[in-house]
């Protein structure tokens, strides 16, 4: 055992010189996702920055802004989300640029957006993305790349020294006042300067997925290798060198009507730098931030400026490279660098109230990002998530309620229960405590299951009345206190019930003990929609064989009926999102929502029937592809083999599907991207070490690499994974056969977050086949309910986790918890 340590060691020390000179910016690729739906933000950006400067195209799944799906570029916009489903978000005040106008006459030149589109033509050969700055040629010969800083995004624009009609360069940038999902309300303006050329404008737009409106400015610069020649206005297809001002409305046929300014400048002789920040507080603000972030147009330095910021953000995680594919690292380290990319970081630029707290938007939307992309963060950028959680609770202090998703200084819809609670209780157990008011953060959470909006389309839980008296949520209920798309009763449960157990753990470490009691209490609602004869059959009427599914229930407590295999990913006809119409189960099956229990799964596995019939039906859940590994709810369920004791097949599952499911390509994404989801979902599981959010547990198995590397930024000390007898094939030795921790043997199949924050060394020896490592009811991750059924007893996982628990304490920290399942954790 002890040479075994030292052998690694040695391995590990053999990297240390390399580490330095290591770029994991080599391997990383923006333009995977870009296309089939994967609805990245492939351009530039700071990390959680507010400028994001890309092409926009005009047909596709272009949420993100860009796609390679053979769509033309309408313009080159500031401000963009990443990976999001519903109407393309952002994308606006777009800029566009032609060579000359045919004849020197401004009205040849193509001003609407629809028609510009075709000189928006490119070669995806043409185009380029690294962290930081993007590129592009469009097929009439001018190049643009792209820039930014955290509010500005800087734009060089090369022509041709000819246009199409072979006349000398007398190149014109415009730029418009739209938006990619064509928003824009009544009332926009736009003022172009006659000898700067500085564009200044504002107009109303709506979010992509949720209520309300927003007013976004907008200060456009110019810094040319050329003099201006003239600037002016236009209004739809015609434009004017006389006239600088313009209001526009939205028009009468629901469509905005163009309209914009641009600038003609002497020659193309040298590249045009355009630079152009927004704000959401005025056309003077994003002046600022333009003059401030960007004073002398250099945009080598800036790109530079913008890489080094990336990089940085990366350095945390280091991988062995020795014997991996190239492939294999693009796909991981791409994987980390989409988290980083949402939410973004608006603080100074909220108008809505006035704060000292950090302010971030684009949780785009928690229903996604809790479930692995938040706790990644908490690993690798735990400052980040720290502000994170103090910009939630903030937004409960001055609207009322933590949102569930919010975009564009709006309440995005709630999609299932109120899973900003996670979130906290994550970051809470995880023991994140500087500037936190965790006071503040309990009511909030307190207030969600207690108190019912009036909107809980968009914040919230409904249906509270029901839920306290019959311990679910029933479908078609009665609810007069608030309103919200009346489905997804069996969802809602599901999540409510987690939601309550998450308040639980927060109240165990403030010392509320009756509210501990209360809450685990209520956490076990999810029971109540549990049918234990529930049978599940194939359209065809073969059987499943399996028994025992959660179905809907009346407010009379008899039983309704949903079709387990309803809007499962093998189902084309259900509606199964926020429609009316809609089914009980939310973006996800009944069979697939079964597992979703993450806080109980030992009672769940007794309903089940056992941890054998419980493994074989997460077998028949993937292998008949009833589940989508593109939406979140599949995510914990490759790797809840290992509360059934079987931790190997978790290890085998997770190459079912990387990198099948997510090769590093444009296409290789199963699903849009959600603000990260996607690629954090790749990044843990690579990683070897996948959360149960929301709890302080990570699932083990082995890393995609010889050893991992990770540096926690808050107490400098390195976690180590280390595979002995380590398979780049994947082929023979994925499972583990034994373990040490910190040079001890090491039974159980998880750890703790002190795993990271203490620098601990894990060590995995592999075999080709399954073990009995990790199997033993003592070796099983927290439960609150007793394992029955397996063959090493009884034990209680309230027990056993107190006794796994390990205390530690951050420096200065006096702060100390019992945490809900029985341990003493400090903090």
């Amino acid at each position: 055992m002890i040479l075994l340590s030292v052998t690694c060691c040695l391995a590990l020390a053999a990297e240390v010189l390399a580490r330095d000179t290591f770029d994991p910016l080599a391997y990383v690729d923006p333009l995977i996702g870009a296309s089939n739906g994967g609805n990245v933000f492939p351009g530039a950006s700071l990390p959680y920055g507010m400028a994001k400067a890309v092409a926009d195209t005009n047909s596709g799944s272009r949420q993100g802004g860009f796609t390679l799906d053979g769509s033309n570029v309408t313009g080159f916009s500031l401000m963009h989300d990443s990976g999001t489903g519903g109407q393309p978000s952002l994308g606006n005040f777009a800029l566009f640029a032609y060579t000359n106008c045919p004849g020197g006459d401004i009205n040849l030149c193509v001003f609407p957006k629809r028609a510009r589109a075709a000189f928006g033509r490119f070669s995806n050969s043409s185009v380029s993305a690294k962290p930081g700055t993007f590129g592009i040629t469009l097929d009439s010969g001018i190049r643009v790349e792209m820039t930014t800083t955290h509010h500005t995004s800087l734009f060089s624009f090369t022509f041709p020294s000819v246009g199409p009609d072979d006349e000398p360069a007398q190149p014109l940038i415009m730029q418009d006042l739209t938006d990619l999902a064509d928003s824009r309300q009544n009332n926009a303006t736009v003022t172009v300067h006659p000898s700067t050329g500085r564009i200044t404008g504002s107009a109303r737009f709506l979010p992509s997925f949720g209520t309300g409106s927003f007013v976004l400015h907008f200060c456009t610069d110019f810094a040319a290798g050329a003099d201006i020649v003239d600037s002016g206005i236009f209004v739809n297809t015609r434009a004017s060198t006389e006239v600088h001002n313009l209001t526009v409305s939205r028009s009468i046929n629901g469509y905005p009507l163009p309209g914009g300014a641009f600038v003609r400048f002497s020659s193309a002789a040298e590249p045009i730098l355009v630079r152009t920040a927004a704000s959401f507080i005025s056309a003077e603000r994003a002046c600022e931030h333009a003059e401030t972030e960007i004073s002398d147009f250099d945009f080598a330095a800036i790109s530079e400026a913008a890489t080094d910021a990336w990089r940085a953000k990366m350095r945390p995680i280091r991988v062995s490279t020795n014997k991996v594919n190239g492939s294999m690292l693009t796909n991981f380290h791409t994987g980390i660098y989409r988290t980083m990319i949402n939410p973004q970081n608006y603080t100074g630029e909220n108008p809505l109230w006035s704060s000292s707290e950090p302010y971030f938007d684009s949780f785009y939307c928690i229903w996604d990002q809790f479930r692995s992309q938040l706790p990644l963060l908490t690993i690798t950028d735990p400052v980040a998530v720290r502000d994170m959680v103090r910009s939630l609770i903030d937004t409960y202090r001055h609207l009322g309620w933590l949102p569930d998703c919010r975009m564009s200084l709006n309440k995005g819809y709630t999609q299932g229960g109120s899973n900003a609670d996670v979130v906290l209780a994550d970051a809470y157990v995880k023991g994140l405590r500087e500037g936190i008011n965790w006071h503040d953060g309990y009511a909030a959470v307190v207030k969600d299951a207690e108190v019912e909006p009036y909107d809980w389309c968009c914040e919230g839980r409904g249906g509270l009345d029901s839920w306290k008296a019959l311990g679910y949520i029933p479908v078609q209920d009665f609810d007069h206190k608030g309103f919200g798309t009346m489905t997804r009763s069996i969802s809602r449960t599901l999540e409510y019930a987690y939601n309550d157990f998450c308040i639980a753990q927060m109240a165990a470490g403030l010392g509320k003990s009756a509210d501990k009691e209360k809450y685990i209490g209520s956490s076990g609602n999810w029971q109540n929609l549990f049918k234990a004869d529930q049978a599940s059959a194939w359209w065809n009427g073969s059987d499943t064989g399996f028994v025992g599914f959660f179905q809907p229930r009346y407010l009379n407590q008899t039983w309704g009926f949903q079709d387990p295999l309803n809007c499962s990913n093998l189902d084309a006809h259900s509606v199964c999102s926020l429609q009316n119409t809609g089914r009980e189960t939310f973006e996800s099956s009944i069979w697939e929502y079964g597992f979703f229990v993450p806080h109980d799964q030992a009672t769940l596995i007794a309903h089940m029937g056992g941890p054998a019939p419980f493994t074989a039906r997460l077998d028949y859940l993937h292998d008949r592809s009833i589940t989508y590994i593109g939406n979140e709810p599949s995510f914990l369920t490759v790797f809840q083999y290992h509360y059934a004791g079987r931790p190997a097949l978790s290890a085998l599952r997770s190459h079912a599907y990387i990198p099948s499911a997510f090769s590093p390509t444009p296409a290789g994404q199963p699903g849009n991207d959600d603000s990260g989801a996607m690629g954090s979902f790749v990044a843990l599981a690579m990683m070897g070490l996948f959360p149960n959010p929301g709890q302080d547990v990570y699932l083990i198995t082995p890393p995609y690499f010889e050893h991992v590397n990770v540096t926690h930024p808050l107490t400098n000390k390195t976690a180590r994974v280390f595979n002995v007898n380590f398979d780049p094939s994947y082929e023979d030795s994925v499972y583990i056969q034994s373990a040490t921790l910190g040079g001890e043997v090491y039974s159980r199949n998880w750890v703790d977050h002190s795993f990271f924050t203490e620098g601990r060394e894990l060590v995995l020896t592999l075999g080709r086949n399954e073990s009995s490592w990790g199997t033993r009811v003592e070796d099983l991750p927290p439960s609150l309910g007793r394992y029955e059924g397996f063959g090493g007893g009884n034990g209680s996982l309230r027990r056993a986790a107190a006794t796994a628990a390990r205390r530690w304490r951050r420096e200065g920290s006096e702060v100390e918890f019992t945490g809900v399942l029985g341990g003493k954790f400090g903090m």
